[in-house]
């Protein structure tokens, strides 16, 4: 079981960023990830795991004017 964003999730062995992206349907193009804490860059999202227990941040970032 994983944390994302607050909300308990259910977690797989070898689970990336990008799958729990795919997975909670987080398509926004400006999106800022940390897992436990640490920041993930967009290139690192398919290649960094998530572990059993992790907690997810997922933020929007929003631009305008």
């Amino acid at each position: 079981m994983i944390t994302v964003n607050g909300d308990k999730a259910a977690w797989s062995p070898g689970m990336s960023v990008q799958d729990v992206l795919r997975a909670r349907n987080f398509k926004f193009p400006l999106l800022v990830i940390k897992v436990d804490g640490a920041l993930v860059q967009p290139r690192d999202y398919a290649a960094t795991p998530v572990p059993d227990g992790a907690v997810v941040e997922v933020i929007h970032l929003m631009s305008g004017g």
